[in-house]
C-alpha cells in the first residue's frame, strides 16, 4: 500500500508545516499515524483534501491545537505498556523491603506530561499489600506550564481516541482511586495527595533531588543524540546507589551512557543504578 506521500504530494508540505510552525516532530512518527490523525480531523471540519486542510490550519489556531492534540493522544496514557507495569510492581515491593519504615520512597516522573503516568504509579503503590504506599513520595516534572495545570487537575476525558477506561484496565478494581462522571474520569484523593508537580528543563536543569526510582518513558523519539545523552547523564545523576530507572520500550540508552546502568529486565527497559565502582 502506498504511503500518503507517494499517494498525495501535498501530504509532505502539510507536515512540514506541522513541524515547523506547529513544533510537533512529525518526523518522529510513521505516515499512517499521521494519516489516521490527520484525517480525522479533515472530516471532523468538512475538508476534503490535504491542500484545503493546510489552508485551514494557518489561519484558525483552535484547529491548530485540536489538531496537536489529536496527534499527541496516545503519547502518554495510564498503565501503558501493562508488561512493563507488572514488572515495575516488583521494583516498588523491593523499595518497599529496604529502609525502615519512616524512609520515604521517592520516584520522579521525568517528562510526565499530563500527570497519568505520576498517578499510575500511586494507584500501583495501593494496589498492593507489599507495597508501603504511605512511603511513596512522587514528583512529577515537564518543562510545559499548561500541561502541567493538567496533570495537577487530575481529570481526563474520554473521546472516540481516547479510551481513559480502557488505559485503567490493568489495575483492574480501578473505580477506587478514579472517580468516573459520564465521559470524565478524576483521580482519587488518595492518589493525587501522593504527586507533587513541578516545571522542570530536562537538558538544561539539575535533577529535582535523588530518588530510589526515575521513570520517563517515550521521551526521546523526540530529541536529538547530543540532548539524549544530556539527558540520560541527569537522569543517572538523580538516582540514588542501586535505584531504578525506566525508559521506553523502543528507546535504548547511548552507548556513552551504559556504564551507569545495570539492566534489571532488559526487555521491558528497566535498569539499576551501579555504583561507582562497578563504572
Amino acid at each position: 500500500m502506498p504511503s500518503p506521500r507517494e499517494d498525495d504530494p501535498s501530504f509532505e508540505p502539510l507536515l512540514e508545516y506541522v513541524e515547523n510552525s506547529l513544533h510537533f516532530q512529525t518526523s518522529s512518527y510513521n505516515d499512517a499515524y499521521l494519516d489516521r490523525r490527520i484525517s480525522a480531523r479533515m472530516r471532523r471540519r468538512r475538508v476534503d483534501d490535504y491542500d484545503e486542510y493546510h489552508e485551514l490550519l494557518q489561519e484558525d489556531e483552535d484547529e491548530q491545537q485540536e489538531l496537536l492534540d489529536a496527534l499527541s493522544v496516545n503519547v502518554t496514557s495510564f498503565f501503558r505498556n501493562p508488561e512493563v507495569w507488572e514488572a515495575l510492581r516488583d521494583v516498588l515491593r523491593d523499595l518497599s523491603k529496604k529502609g525502615s519504615r519512616r524512609d520515604p520512597i521517592k520516584i520522579w516522573s521525568a517528562a510526565c506530561s499530563d500527570g497519568r503516568e505520576a498517578y499510575s504509579l500511586g494507584m500501583l503503590a495501593h494496589d498492593d499489600n507489599q507495597i508501603d504506599e504511605r512511603r511513596i513520595e512522587i514528583t512529577g516534572t515537564d518543562i510545559k506550564r499548561e500541561i502541567l495545570r493538567a496533570a495537577r487537575a487530575a481529570e481526563y476525558r474520554a473521546s472516540e481516541t481516547n479510551d481513559v477506561a480502557e488505559q485503567l484496565d490493568p489495575i483492574g478494581n480501578w473505580e477506587r482511586y478514579v472517580e468516573r462522571d459520564d465521559d470524565v474520569f478524576r483521580v482519587a484523593d488518595a492518589v493525587t495527595d501522593m504527586v507533587e508537580f513541578k516545571r522542570h528543563d530536562l537538558i538544561r536543569q539539575d535533577p529535582p533531588g535523588t530518588f530510589d526510582l526515575v521513570v520517563c518513558r517515550n521521551l526521546f523519539i523526540y530529541i536529538n543524540a547530543e540532548s539524549k545523552r544530556a539527558v540520560f547523564e541527569t537522569l543517572g545523576s538523580a538516582l540514588k546507589e542501586d535505584g531504578y530507572l525506566t525508559i521506553g520500550m523502543t528507546e535504548t540508552i547511548p552507548p556513552s551512557c551504559r556504564g551507569q546502568f545495570e539492566p534489571v529486565e532488559k526487555r521491558l527497559r528497566i535498569y539499576r543504578a551501579r555504583d561507582d565502582q562497578e563504572r
